[in-house]
């Protein structure tokens, strides 16, 4: 069987060279990594991870704790942890809470219990038993995509803003009566989602009128309720902002089934930009997340904690990007 003596005398390298390179302890110069793992994949050298974990106590695997990992949002999430992690020579395990407190926590337990070096996690609305677990075992864990509190460290996307900026355009197009089809209660998402949403209309004089407010619970059927309901308003809406791309797509199947031509009876912009939203007809205004780059910077936190157990917690927050297309009324020229 080939071993690591074997790699660095192809490679011209010490033994410790080799160690650095395969377990990601050290810089190494680009060209003799580069001759490391070419002596590598010419002698088929296979690192034996289990037993360096015997020794260090350490798996190098992360545990991902993502719910509907189909949301084309998380997938993205998804595809950058899973580049960081293996770029820094790390393993994912993979497991769906399915936003439920109960499952949450025994989904951490359950990684816990796999020997994962750390977590990643996008928390549920209430999260207070998952933490409770992580933190009394002293499990290294970022959170991902929403807030749980300063003594953690968590990585997302400004989420007040980029609402604010969505209303102040629509307002910009003459719409004075601006509903908002919100996420589900107790998530920080959907707090800074609804603050963004009043504070655009403060800052066009524009009266918050809690019939325009409708939550849809993030999940595309009760955006549809919420879209009928805000359409029912004595006064309706004459454009609607959406809180993620699943109520988008509950919103416009609302909006279909009730003769609603998007953006002629009424405009739409929606937060969460995605692979096929420049294909609707009308294209979807939109707000992107920097969906792959929070994963990555996942990671990138979860790793700086592994070697620096005892320092400070970091919250980490990366701007949105807005996608101006058709469906609040504008030219396709903006």
């Amino acid at each position: 069987m080939t071993t690591m003596v074997d790699v660095a005398r192809r490679a011209g390298v010490s033994v410790a060279t080799v160690s650095h390179v395969v377990n990601g302890t050290r810089p190494v110069r680009p060209d003799t990594r580069a001759a490391v793992l070419a002596a590598i994949e010419e002698l088929g050298y296979t690192h034996n991870t289990l037993a360096r974990s015997l020794v260090t106590s350490r798996t190098r695997s992360i545990g991902l704790a993502v719910s509907a990992i189909s949301n084309p949002y998380f997938t993205e999430i998804l595809q950058g942890v899973e580049a960081g992690a293996l770029e820094a020579g790390y393993s994912l395990l993979i497991a769906d809470p399915h936003d439920d407190p109960r499952h949450e926590r025994k989904v951490a337990q359950l990684l816990h219990e796999r020997r994962v070096d750390g977590m990643i996690v996008a928390p549920s609305a209430e999260p207070a038993e998952m933490v409770d677990y992580v933190t009394k075992r002293r499990v290294p864990t970022v959170f991902l995509d929403r807030l749980v509190g300063d003594d953690f460290d968590q990585v997302c996307a400004e989420s007040t803003d980029p609402v604010r900026q969505l209303v102040g355009h629509l307002a910009d197009l003459g719409h004075t009566r601006i509903g908002l089809v919100a996420g589900l209660p107790g998530l920080s998402t959907t707090t800074e989602r609804v603050q963004g949403y009043r504070a655009g209309l403060r800052e066009r004089g524009l009266p918050f009128a809690p019939e325009l407010l409708a939550g849809g619970n993030s999940e595309a059927e009760g955006a549809q309720d919420a879209t009928r309901h805000l359409l029912a308003a004595p006064e309706p809406p004459t454009a609607i902002i959406t809180a993620n791309n699943a109520m988008t797509i509950g919103a416009l199947q609302a909006l279909r089934a009730l003769g609603r031509e998007v953006p002629r009876d009424i405009a739409l912009a929606c937060f969460d930009d995605f692979s096929w939203a420049d294909l609707f007809t009308p294209r979807l205004t939109a707000i992107a997340q920097p969906s792959r780059e929070l994963g990555a910077a996942a990671v990138r936190l979860l790793l700086e904690r592994l070697q620096a157990p005892d320092r400070p917690p970091r919250t980490v927050r990366l701007p949105c990007t807005f996608v101006h297309r058709t469906s609040c009324g504008c030219p396709a020229s903006g």
